[in-house]
């Protein structure tokens, strides 16, 4: 068994690419890119979540519930409360964790742009996440985020903020070459 370890993979010596982005890279850019759903203005937001094997449970973003037109509701930051879209907008955490699927979250990871506030603090914890790992904290001096991370810090749940060298990851639509030339070998064989 340690020799097919060893084994090169073809007489050519070739190796495999190094670079490759990490498992949180991956996951948080699958966060990143799900916000790109959002219809908020202003602010779009994403949420992965993982499990302990690197499997994908559930992905979301901010937005209005499901069933509420984008178009009726309010977009805007300032004003009377029901005039605003913090009365109707739910978090990417919270579509996150309803877009699962399965109901058993425990011991997963939550990838999120943008540290959580009180409310999908208590969401995180209710559902069994035991990591959250995010980008930004720059509500930190913000009551709610406080209150977040006070919960958080309480439940246990651990806390880590992903410092990713690489500041963009470019998604190219197209079909990658290698991969029509592997299905035309494979045709011809």
């Amino acid at each position: 068994m340690a020799k097919a370890k060893d084994a090169k993979c073809s007489s050519d010596n070739v190796t495999k690419r190094k670079n490759y982005i990490s498992w949180d890279e991956y996951f948080m850019g699958v966060a990143l890119l799900s916000a790109h759903r959002s219809k908020d203005p202003n602010t779009q937001l994403g949420a992965c979540i993982v499990s302990p094997q690197k499997k994908i449970m559930g992905v979301g973003y901010n937005g209005f519930p499901s069933g509420c037109s984008d178009d009726v509701l309010p977009w805007a930051r300032e004003g009377p409360f029901l005039e605003t879209k913090y009365a109707y907008v739910c978090h990417a955490e919270l579509n996150a964790i309803m877009n699962s699927r399965d109901t058993n979250l425990k011991g997963c990871v939550i990838y999120i742009g943008l540290f959580p506030c009180n409310e999908c603090a208590k969401l995180i914890i209710q559902s069994g996440i035991n990591e959250v790992v995010y980008l930004s904290d720059k509500y930190a001096q913000v009551d709610a985020f406080k209150a977040g991370r006070k919960l958080l810090e309480t439940a246990g749940v651990k806390m880590r903020q992903l410092i990713i060298p690489k500041k963009s990851i470019t998604i190219d639509f197209s079909i990658p070459e290698m991969t029509l030339g592997t299905l035309t070998r494979r045709k011809k064989l």
